[in-house]
């Protein structure tokens, strides 16, 4: 395919063209040139939209589809067209399905499901067998076969010698561990933030604690085993703490927030709403004014969307027994832009490929094309007409949103919403 985008501000700081507004000539998958007025001639598809941005393609380092076992949430081909539209190039595959991913027949099995698709996806395979948290997976064997990440989605590693021999252990590969960061019997039964919103509403709380204890203990096991090691969806002040001392003592540890810990508080629990149960929990304002100043500077790596579809027969019941997790691939950009400056924004959108050790692409003259495009001037809210994906289940419906992606260019495709 042959375009050519009209009049697009870049916004790339690796770029030389950072901050200019140029034509970008794509021949296939190669940016071709880069400049004032470039030619067109017919063979050429013009893309030109008021208040066109392109950067970098965007990457989500986790998300979650429904593909195998629970396809009625959201099949692969069906996720990656909503990651598309949603400006996302590429993304992290959770090991979340039925069965669970946890072996190389299973990293074959998605990968070749998401064969020839606009946006790439890079499975992450479960850190143990089943995501049990008893006996390691195989992460070798997964590695090999194209797994880009090791870890169980929203379950603690509670046996530390495991979790010290799997650092160890992808060391000889330079694997990656992604390590969530709960103690469960702290947690107990708790569905919302313990404080004074979970108080009122009589819903058991979560301690913060319960993240903090568990992030201490696998720096600590970190320091002593070397290795890298990703901490996912932090949500509390403390929490930041301990990662910024890590960091200043030069251990290889990196961590990302979700965009709805970033936007919304517990305050959005008063009517008993489940989609706002989500895990972990929404904070008290100070914590979400904390998680701002953590990407602000730069002590959190990485935002996320955490998308995670889930079936009306999970979510809208019960605030107790409805499961955790919230779309937000589609409103993800929209929501940032409203609450962080737009480099900000672009900076944590993109920079997860060169943690997850992803090849990345600047907007320059002969190098691949990879692009999202995206508008920054709208302002406009977030309804069950923008959700793409099968799930509804969106803690945004009805939020404000600021900048809208149009669309993404890759693999020598076209995606526009």
């Amino acid at each position: 395919m042959k375009i050519i985008i009209k009049e697009a501000k870049i916004i790339d700081a690796k770029s030389p063209f950072h901050n200019q507004i140029c034509d970008v000539k794509i021949n296939g998958t190669v940016i071709e040139e880069i400049g004032k007025n470039c030619a067109l001639s017919d063979e050429y598809k013009e893309i030109k939209i008021p208040n066109l941005h392109i950067s970098q393609g965007w990457f989500d380092t986790s998300v979650s589809f429904g593909e195998p076992g629970f396809e009625e949430r959201e099949t692969i081909l069906q996720g990656l067209e909503v990651a598309s539209k949603s400006g996302f190039t590429g993304i992290a595959l959770q090991p979340n399905s039925f069965p669970i991913i946890d072996n190389q027949s299973q990293i074959h099995f998605v990968k070749q499901k998401a064969k020839n698709q606009a946006t790439d996806l890079f499975p992450i395979g479960a850190f143990t067998k089943n995501s049990e948290g008893t006996d390691l997976a195989e992460l070798f064997d997964m590695k090999n076969a194209g797994a880009i990440a090791f870890g169980d989605y929203q379950k603690n590693c509670s046996n530390a010698n495991l979790l010290k021999i799997g650092l160890q252990y992808v060391q000889d590969f330079n694997g990656l561990l992604i390590a969530f960061c709960q103690d469960e019997k702290i947690k107990g039964s708790g569905v919302a933030n313990e404080g004074i919103v979970s108080t009122q509403m009589g819903l058991k709380g979560i301690p913060t604690l319960a993240e903090e204890l568990i992030v201490a203990r696998n720096l600590f096991l970190l320091e002593y085993t070397g290795g890298k090691l990703h901490i996912p969806t932090i949500s509390s002040a403390k929490s930041l703490n301990l990662i910024k001392e890590a960091k200043s003592k030069g251990l290889n540890v990196s961590c990302s927030v979700a965009v709805h810990n970033l936007v919304f508080t517990d305050e959005k629990l008063s009517e008993f709403d489940t989609r706002y149960k989500v895990l972990p929990p929404l904070q008290n304002d100070f914590n979400r004014k904390a998680l701002i100043d953590g990407v602000l500077n730069n002590t959190i790596d990485i935002i996320t969307s955490d998308h995670n579809p889930l079936d009306i027969e999970h979510k809208k019941m019960e605030f107790d027994l409805a499961n955790y997790g919230t779309i937000g691939l589609e409103s993800a950009f929209g929501a940032l832009l409203g609450v962080l400056p737009l480099e900000i924004v672009i900076e944590k959108l993109t920079l997860g490929r060169t943690l997850f050790n992803i090849e990345s692409s600047e907007i320059n003259i002969g190098k691949k094309a990879n692009i999202t495009l995206f508008t920054t001037d709208s302002e406009w809210n977030f309804t069950s007409e923008n959700i793409v994906s099968k799930s509804k289940n969106s803690a945004f419906l009805g939020a404000k949103m600021k900048g809208k992606a149009i669309g993404i260019y890759n693999n020598g495709k076209l995606i526009l919403n």
